[in-house]
């Protein structure tokens, strides 16, 4: 990573968070700007399109023939059961839910019963789910996912041999982002390579001068890097688990 000169260690007084805005006031976010006196805004600059039922019968994939489902998102969820109903397929009650976090698992309540079914969650990753998965391990799995799901999850999956397949519900697709055309912020704060790809597709001629850039993920850090941007903030680390944390450590430095 590179090393991030102490000249660009500028006031912060305006951050935008390439996310949709929270639904609830509680999120750190809005803690941050009360606390430093910040303008905040939240402008998602990416969007899910779902896959349409005849685009997914080109994939070939039976629904009947699967005893279990991976959810790795909400997204993940919602598609699922669109596609399950436009497809006409029943879920039958036996079947057996394995989601990343408890917040996706408690998710599935929108569409199921949730005490009545076979529910398992993990921590955050796949391989959180790893002792669950092995005594379930004769189940075929359903992988519901985009055009860019994550790599860890088919990589764990196939590393430990389970029975699965990806069945693509849904795409990332870049936003219209042209009313941001003169708007300034001090750092903008990113959490995939998707979000940095519609950047450059709504301004090609992006220059960074003086706006400080966040971002998340490991493979966020690599697409920054290989577009030749500065990453002034980045998360997690050690010390700064959340973006939040990483940018207010930013900020103690920068607003001194």
């Amino acid at each position: 990573m590179q090393a991030v000169p102490d000249a660009r260690k500028r006031k912060v007084k305006s951050i935008l968070v390439t996310l949709p805005k929270p639904d609830t006031d509680k999120s750190p976010y809005f803690e941050l700007a009360k606390k430093y006196n910040l303008k905040v805004d939240f402008r998602s600059f990416i969007h899910v399109e779902g896959v349409s039922a005849k685009d997914f019968r080109k994939e070939k994939i039976n629904l009947p023939e699967f005893t279990a489902v991976i959810f790795t998102s909400r997204n993940a969820v919602d598609h699922f059961f669109r596609i399950c109903e436009e497809m006409r397929f029943e879920v039958p009650a036996e079947m057996k839910y394995f989601c990343i976090s408890e917040t996706i698992a408690l998710y599935l309540q929108k569409y199921i019963q949730y005490r009545k079914r076979k529910i398992f969650f993990g921590k955050q990753t796949a391989s959180d789910l790893a002792e669950v998965l092995k005594k379930h391990a004769a189940e075929k799995f359903l992988y519901p996912c985009s055009d860019v799901a994550a790599e860890e999850t088919q990589k764990f999956l196939q590393d430990n041999g389970y029975n699965f397949k990806p069945a693509i519900l849904f795409r990332t697709v870049c936003s219209d982002l042209s009313d941001l055309a003169d708007v300034f912020y001090d750092i903008i704060a990113f959490f995939s390579p998707s979000s940095i790809q519609s950047l450059y597709k709504n301004f090609p001629g992006f220059s960074q001068n003086n706006t400080r850039i966040a971002a998340f993920g490991a493979s966020t850090h690599k697409a920054l890097v290989e577009r030749g941007l500065i990453l002034d903030i980045p998360a997690p680390t050690p010390i700064a688990p959340s973006m939040t944390m990483a940018i207010e450590q930013y900020i103690k430095q920068a607003n001194k």
